[in-house]
């Protein structure tokens, strides 16, 4: 599947400013064109004359077995991009055997995404907002309907300025769905600007499970992530949404391997659209690589259905590329592969 393609047949369906809003990244969107030159830049040294007639892509993320490491990161507002939104998305994904994230920023509710999932295992990725009463009934719900992990985004303190926006004067339109709909309503966008280390420890004691830290570009604040409590941490830029000129996750990843060592398992997303871009995470010692754009691209051209067959493509090139390199197996891609 040719990502590129399929993203100019969503342009072509939706509103200007929608696939603007999805599409762009922060200022002059250096980082967001960064994310993906980054993958083209990294070289690969396959071995030959390796037994590849069974090649397997399963893997393990926080213990969890999944059959392949491509995970769906959290984007907002899914019916934007199309009528049936997160549901639609989860279902795809469960489909392809893809480990689901959904976001704060959910336009159906909790509930009824995880009902769409029918116990394939998922992740809710959490905003702390200064109300820390509806961060705590939002989390408590996602626990309820059985998240396996909680993703805590650490680099959105404040929005970015993204001037795809502002000149569009860009606003939600009216009729999407909210993550609240069975509750009282909150100013989901009211970031605490406030946070810090010490919570991760509040959100896992509070809620009994793994905190994944997201927004991650350095070894020092990995290894703070890990002491203060972290699961495991998130090598992300945001997709280039919010500090416009930020390292590309690409060139970021190995800085924060190095400093886990061991402790922990690394994700990494942005910038990747082949299954060569995943082959080259896996070999700089990600254990996870997650998709965000290329997922909603999807889900604009064939819901479901379109979900399912961005992830199963990647999926697809994954295998193929991991035999052409002479890995057998995920736990042979290894720093080697890498010039």
């Amino acid at each position: 599947m040719d990502l590129d393609e399929l993203e100019q047949r969503a342009r072509a369906l939706l509103p200007a400013d929608v696939y603007d809003y999805i599409a762009g990244g922060s200022f002059d969107e250096i980082t967001l064109d960064d994310n993906r030159t980054a993958w083209d830049r990294i070289r690969l040294r396959p071995r030959v004359l390796r037994d590849v007639r069974t090649v397997t892509t399963a893997t393990t993320v926080l213990g969890v077995p999944l059959a392949h490491p491509i995970v769906v990161a959290p984007t907002a507002f899914h019916r934007m991009a199309h009528d049936d939104g997160e549901p639609a998305t989860a279902s795809g994904a469960a489909d392809a055997g893809a480990l689901f994230t959904m976001s704060t920023r959910s336009t159906a509710p909790i509930e009824d995404v995880a009902g769409a999932l029918e116990g394939a295992p998922w992740w809710f990725q959490v905003y702390v907002l200064r109300d820390r009463e509806t961060t705590d009934r939002l989390v408590g719900r996602a626990v309820a309907s059985g998240c396996g992990a909680l993703v805590l985004t650490g680099d959105t303190p404040v929005l970015g300025r993204r001037m795809r926006d502002v000149r569009n004067r860009f606003v939600l339109p009216s009729n999407l769905g909210t993550i609240e709909s069975l509750d009282r309503p909150g100013n989901l966008a009211d970031q605490d600007p406030g946070l810090t280390f010490d919570d991760i420890a509040w959100l896992r004691d509070r809620f009994g499970l793994p905190v994944v830290v997201k927004g991650v570009l350095r070894g020092d604040d990995a290894v703070r992530c890990l002491e203060a409590g972290a699961a495991a941490v998130w090598v992300s830029n945001h997709g280039g949404r919010q500090l416009d000129g930020t390292i590309a996750t690409a060139a970021a990843l190995s800085d924060v391997v190095d400093a886990v060592g061991t402790r922990a398992e690394v994700y990494v997303d942005g910038g990747v659209r082949r299954g060569t871009d995943v082959l080259k995470a896996l070999a700089l010692g990600a254990a996870a690589v997650m998709i965000g754009r290329p997922v909603v691209w999807g889900l604009a051209v064939g819901g479901r259905d379109g979900v399912r067959e961005v992830l199963a493509a990647l999926a697809a090139e994954l295998e193929l590329a991991m035999a052409l390199a002479g890995c057998a197996s995920v736990a042979d891609v290894t720093p080697d592969l890498i010039a």
